[in-house]
């Protein structure tokens, strides 16, 4: 039986009791209802898939390796490594911890990189059965892939905070504490997370420049007497037109950017226009 979205919030209920089961501790909570968590979800996935079945299993034109699941996790080819964090073979093992039915060929230890040299061998590849077999895999696992990206974004709060420079360490707290009092709010943090990374990684930079969550928090205002979220929205603008004015390839001014600055329309609250 494929896992429904009632799966992907109990999946995501039980993550966030995760911390006081395992003896972590986090001082931000990302804590949402059932409804809110399943909302959570189904923007997640509308994000990266439009909830389209077919782009469990996509390789992006531009890029370098193929992108998976309902948050569109990298997996980079074998034998190719590059500058963004690589998800995938993440996801893989968290999912063998929890003895989640890995397809056998991907169930190893390492996890195997991308069987797909470039693009075109993928695209070539498209209507196998491992890509369908892949596809469907991803499909009836939902939730734990939802729980994946909660649990990132949870366990990647305190190291953002940490690697701030100390003057802006208590601003932050405190941007991140009133994100994650609200669903839009939360829901905007674990998305970004997925979406862009913690902005931790040295070699996802241009110009000596990040992208990823520390750097939208860094860029945003710390006035009080405006909402939290717009200003979240702002700096994230702002954060990934510098991305794409710094880049190399055109492609991610030309083509990319658009779509990265719709996508944070959506950071808003449940049933707020423009969401």
């Amino acid at each position: 039986m494929r896992t429904s979205w009632v799966g992907l919030v109990l999946g995501l209920a039980a993550l966030l009791m995760l911390a006081s089961a395992s003896g972590r501790e986090y001082s931000i909570q990302l804590s949402l209802t059932e409804q809110e968590l399943e909302w959570v979800g189904q923007q997640v996935f509308r994000n990266e898939c439009a909830g389209r079945r077919e782009c469990l299993v996509h390789w992006n034109r531009g890029e370098a390796f193929p992108s998976l699941g309902i948050g569109h996790f990298i997996w980079y080819p074998e034998g190719v490594s590059g500058p963004f964090v690589e998800s995938f073979p993440t996801l893989i093992r968290h999912m063998q911890d929890r003895s989640a039915a890995v397809p056998e060929w991907l169930n190893k230890t390492p996890v195997p990189g991308a069987p797909w040299a470039d693009r075109a061998q993928f695209l070539a590849s498209a209507d196998s059965n491992r890509i369908e077999a892949l596809r469907a895999f991803l499909a009836d696992t939902k939730g734990e892939q939802a729980a994946f990206i909660v649990g990132r974004a949870r366990e990647s709060l305190e190291k953002i905070i940490a690697a701030a420079p100390s003057a802006r360490q208590a601003s932050i707290r405190q941007q991140l504490e009133a994100l994650s009092k609200t669903p839009g709010g939360t829901y905007a943090v674990i998305d970004y997370v997925n979406f862009k990374g913690e902005g931790l990684s040295p070699t996802e930079r241009y110009e000596g420049q990040g992208w990823g969550l520390l750097q939208v928090l860094l860029a945003m205002s710390d006035s009080a007497d405006s909402p939290v979220l717009p200003r979240f929205r702002a700096a994230a603008a702002e954060v990934l037109t510098r991305r794409a004015h710094n880049a190399d390839k055109p492609i991610e001014r030309e083509r990319w950017l658009p779509g990265w600055l719709k996508r944070l329309e959506t950071y808003r609250e449940p049933g707020e226009s423009g969401g």
